[in-house]
């Protein structure tokens, strides 16, 4: 027998625990509860560095006015967020090429651009005579964009961020991800020395001013009923028939419907009795993912300016990316005045040269870069601050002199859930067969292993839809039609 009984249990207060909750709130449903292993809510977005500097992957842009007006009843005054405009960069040949980069290679080498230039033109007759979809990501990148930007790149680049080849990934993932280029515009910019400017879905972007992209989740939360939350508990077994999760305190709880957030993979581990679906979860794929954080003393040097993030497609560097977090709030570092050790320099041969005794003020500004990491593509974790110091060196991002006053370092097991060619048919069997024998919703990032749908907006909105298909049996239009909900302005749906 359970401990408790609820109608709805969420495992995870993420955003999407925190979407099917704030759902369940509005329609005044009061039988659920949030279990989750952190000791508040937050999810990934929360899980932060030491006060130092902040080093957060996220930034906020949306497809859904339900999803603005949550986390503007959250956060609502003028001064809890700042606007930006993407100022984004690929670090390539020795130079920054604007994004995306497929626009703007007339910042490349001559011979480079006329590799680029006879691909694109290949690639437009192929696409006239082709008569079938292309079969993986590498045969769509060939087929828009062309063998040089292929090879320059996107086969590198993408390498790097998926660690997974792209001919085993499918291109249907794809949508408005990424911007097929146009040969006149290509050709016109290259004659004419122009660059094309700002494309995509989040060329604007809002980041809260203080506590980074955890205090958005950490503010809706604290608009739900606090005694529906469960804190510092994971589930250690779901006995599906039954209908019983069990926790890690030695408590259960009794659900008539359970949404879990948990990896797909690892629900499927822990439930009594689905081991004739172990063998399909347990060829997911997926990578990891380090991020490495640094704040560094000094005015901020004009190298770097007015970036967001930047884009490293070549082998000079470990990380695929890098974010300049202290340009997306002031906040984002300690102030000017506040005095810190300087722990080394960025070459730490240079470390002599330094005072590293004294604490001393700033002003600083820092950098947040992602490594990934899979079987495919292993990466040498004892070392690997020390490969993205030289990195950031070798890339220009920093001087070997430049003082480092704190360091982060942190794996993220499930990192990015790779849309692998198997990957639609193992959902088909997977999703199904939980919600229909176990009345387990297995949604969110990893919970439902749509890299389409895994921005905040939509994480916190399969959390609302599987809310409403619980109780009604609505559509999940989000996680049903990524294509649809990433076209167009969803409107209808409001708080």
């Amino acid at each position: 027998m359970a401990s408790q009984n609820v109608d709805v249990l969420i495992i995870g207060a993420g955003p999407t625990g925190l979407g099917a909750a704030k759902r369940l709130h509005q329609l005044k449903h009061t039988n659920f509860l949030i279990v989750d292993a952190a000791a508040e809510a937050g999810g990934l977005p929360l899980r932060t560095p030491p006060p130092r500097a902040s080093f957060l992957i996220h930034v906020i842009f949306s497809h859904y006015l339900y999803f603005d007006d949550v986390i503007n009843e959250a956060l609502p005054k003028p001064d809890d967020w700042y606007e930006h405009e993407r100022v984004s960069y690929v670090r390539s040949k020795n130079t920054w090429v604007p994004y995306p980069y497929q626009n703007n290679i007339t910042m490349l080498p001559v011979e480079d651009q006329v590799k680029c230039i006879e691909g694109m033109i290949d690639a437009a007759e192929v696409r006239a005579r082709a008569a079938d979809k292309p079969k993986n990501f590498d045969e769509w990148i060939v087929r828009m964009m062309g063998t040089g930007l292929a090879d320059i790149f996107m086969r590198p680049y993408n390498f790097k961020v998926w660690a997974t080849p792209t001919t085993e990934m499918q291109c249907e993932w794809l949508g408005e991800r990424v911007a097929a280029p146009s040969l006149k515009l290509v050709v016109s910019n290259v004659l004419n020395k122009k660059t094309a400017g700002n494309w995509g879905p989040n060329a604007t972007f809002r980041f809260p001013a203080r506590d980074g992209t955890g205090g958005i989740w950490k503010a809706v939360a604290k608009t739900l009923p606090q005694e529906r939350f469960s804190f510092n508990k994971t589930v250690v077994r779901i006995e599906g028939t039954k209908k019983i999760a069990h926790l890690s305190d030695g408590s259960s709880v009794g659900y008539r419907s359970l949404i879990s957030t948990m990896p797909l993979d690892e629900a499927v581990e822990i439930i009594d009795d689905a081991e004739n679906l172990r063998p399909t979860s347990r060829e997911l794929i997926y990578s990891s993912t380090h991020v490495i954080g640094v704040g560094v003393r000094g005015v901020l040097p004009p190298r770097i300016g007015d970036k967001c993030w930047l884009y490293f497609p070549e082998d000079d560097s470990p990380f695929y990316r890098a974010t300049v977090f202290s340009n997306y709030s002031p906040y984002n570092c300690p102030q000017a005045e506040v005095k810190i050790k300087t722990i080394q320099t960025a070459d730490p041969s240079l470390s002599g040269s330094v005072d590293t005794t004294s604490e001393r003020p700033g002003p600083y500004w820092s950098l947040m870069l992602e490594v990934s990491q899979s079987s495919q593509k292993p990466v040498d974790e004892e070392n690997l601050l020390a490969d993205c110091m030289k990195g950031m060196i070798s890339t220009g991002l920093l001087k070997a002199e430049d003082e480092i006053v704190s360091t982060y370092h942190r794996k993220f097991h499930h990192g990015y859930p790779t849309p692998s060619l198997v990957r639609d048919g193992q959902l088909k069997v997977l999703l199904p067969e939980l919600k229909n024998k176990y009345s387990i919703w297995s949604r969110g990032r990893f919970g439902s292993y749509k890299y389409e749908v895994a921005n905040q907006d939509h994480s916190f909105m399969v959390g609302v839809e599987a809310t409403d298909n619980i109780l009604f049996g609505a559509n999940e239009l989000t996680l049903d039609s990524p294509d649809y909900v990433n076209g167009r302005a969803n409107t209808e749906r409001r708080l």
